[in-house]
């Protein structure tokens, strides 16, 4: 998931693995679906049948694909070299189809089999606010083309799409933050601040920022199905794209195939009550791990209840420290308080074997190795100007917080961490400040359907993992109680996105492609857990 912290709540894994130095702590309306390709279709080129898909220029209804050239990345993307490449033109608002058209950028990377199956893959990124076609790498070094075209399109707003909402005054503001107190009336202040500046910025660019959520993107994927001219598809959701698969699954389930859901957000449970759950399942797989390895839990007795000392400890008196990032001999100051510890974990399990030394130096009076990870992602270039904060807030904000009190949110923090300060507990990990921030950006409330659970026959992959403290492995049992086809597999001692760093998981998810009704699970017996690093 993604907000205004982009770099913490970022399921998207792929910044929260690159090295624990720049460890980051990175979440309707019907009268929408469009109607049958074959009643409203022409195609306006004279490419044959026969030809790839993605080489014909086509309108559907209110869409339009046209070939063309690749979607803008943030840096080169190798596995988008040979990809058939276009745009996407759709209504901003499909309750104004006269309005204004939006343009999201498409790049379909071929199947490596010479005869590829006729039902692509279709890649749903995490943020909210990733881009897909930035995360190309993910997908096919894990093997989704291996014979089927894998298509990535950049879900509205984010970073390759026409208009985008990255408002990067945001992600200056999350750097700037390593050095304030993470929970404090002061820090609420100044987050709520930028969070109305990027709203005023593209409200003045004109853009319908209630336009931007999981309908709207439901259909602009639909359209493109249509507009590509394919009967069915597949889609393989990371993070908050399995929020987005969801609701497309529930709104236009003609088109598609099978889903994999890999790091489940639930829309039907999405909010603090949810992060809360996560956070607590992922930590709790990570500790008891180490207690089951004789040297870890030798050296680290009771990794739990340091935890939650110094989480308490922290909060009444945070700890002010000076570190060097790579890169940069500039020192950088990280305050440490009970909040900021809460984040830090929350995207620690990514690097699990460092955790309990790294719990044990911060309770010894060493807190440099936690404040280098703490802001090592914020600081990062990579850091900037690459979430779309203003899809983050439109799903948030219109989907989330009109169905979750201020009450069941603190109730979610407490029933996890009955322990924790209260002031820790009323800042749900990864949603810091959500309510205020979704007062000062001012969207409608989605309709309540969008609370709906997704129900269906869809064959269905729920693939978690057991240190995912971001999306608990417990929402793969919970989504699979109204899927009739679900398989639900957890991945044991993997963080959040399995796919992105487990050999076993892309076994699985390219096997359940083939054989939806019977994916190949048999490598999950071999998996061992981690080493943890032992300190002297």
């Amino acid at each position: 998931m993604t907000r205004h912290h982009a770099s913490r709540r970022r399921s998207v894994a792929r910044r929260l693995r690159a090295t624990s130095a720049g460890l980051a702590t990175g979440l309707l309306v019907t009268g929408l679906l469009v109607a049958p390709a074959q009643a409203r279709s022409r195609t306006d080129s004279s490419t044959g049948p026969g030809a790839p898909i993605g080489t014909a220029a086509r309108t559907v209804g209110d869409a339009r694909y046209e070939p063309g050239p690749c979607p803008r990345t943030p840096e080169p993307v190798e596995a988008l070299k040979g990809a058939r490449c276009g745009t996407l033109t759709v209504p901003e608002n499909r309750a104004r189809p006269t309005g204004k058209t939006i343009r999201l950028g498409v790049a379909i990377v071929p199947a490596e089999s010479p005869t590829p199956k006729p039902d692509p893959v279709v890649w749903l990124a995490g943020g909210p606010g990733d881009d897909a076609v930035g995360e190309a790498k993910m997908a096919i070094d894990g093997g989704l083309n291996r014979d089927r075209d894998v298509v990535f399109m950049s879900q509205r707003g984010t970073y390759s799409a026409e208009p985008n909402l990255l408002c990067p005054n945001i992600d200056e503001f999350n750097a700037r933050a390593v050095g304030l107190v993470y929970d404090a009336p002061s820090t609420e202040r100044l987050h709520v601040k930028a969070t109305k500046a990027c709203r005023d910025q593209l409200a003045a660019r004109g853009i319908d920022l209630s336009a931007y959520n999981d309908t709207e993107s439901a259909a602009d994927y639909d359209d493109l199905r249509t507009a590509l001219g394919i009967k069915q598809w597949n889609l393989y959701a990371i993070s908050y794209g399995t929020h987005l698969a969801l609701v497309y699954m529930r709104l236009h389930p003609g088109g598609l195939r099978s889903v994999a859901l890999d790091g489940i957000l639930p829309p039907s449970k999405g909010g603090s009550a949810l992060t809360w759950s996560s956070a607590r399942q992922g930590f709790d797989g990570l500790f008891k791990a180490c207690a089951d390895q004789p040297a870890c839990a030798k050296r680290y007795p009771d990794l739990p209840a340091t935890f939650d000392k110094l989480v308490r400890d922290l909060e009444a008196k945070p700890v002010t420290t000076t570190v060097t990032l790579p890169g940069s001999d500039k020192p950088v100051k990280v305050v440490l308080d009970g909040g900021a510890l809460v984040n830090w974990m929350t995207s620690a399990t990514h690097v699990a074997p460092q955790v309990p030394i790294a719990l044990d130096e911060l309770a010894h009076g060493k807190p440099q190795r936690i404040a280098r990870q703490w802001a090592g992602g914020k600081l990062s270039p990579a850091a900037v100007g690459r979430v779309a904060h203003g899809l983050s807030y439109g799903v948030f904000c219109s989907a989330w917080t009109p169905y979750e009190s201020e009450e069941a949110a603190l109730r979610g923090g407490r029933a996890a961490f009955p322990s924790f300060p209260r002031s820790v507990q009323a800042q749900a990990p990864q949603l810091t400040f959500l309510r205020p921030d979704c007062a000062a950006w001012n969207v409608p409330a989605a309709a309540p359907s969008i609370r709906d659970a997704t129900r269906g026959d869809i064959p269905t992959l729920a693939l978690s993992g057991g240190f995912d403290s971001q999306t608990g492995a417990d929402n793969g049992p919970y989504v699979a109680r109204t899927l009739s086809k679900a398989k639900v597999v957890t991945v044991p001692y993997e963080p959040h996105v399995v796919f992105a760093t487990s050999k076993c998981a892309q076994e699985i998810a390219t096997s359940f492609f083939d054989t939806p009704a019977a994916p190949k699970t048999g490598c999950l017996k071999d998996l061992e857990p981690p080493e943890f690093e032992i300190g002297p």
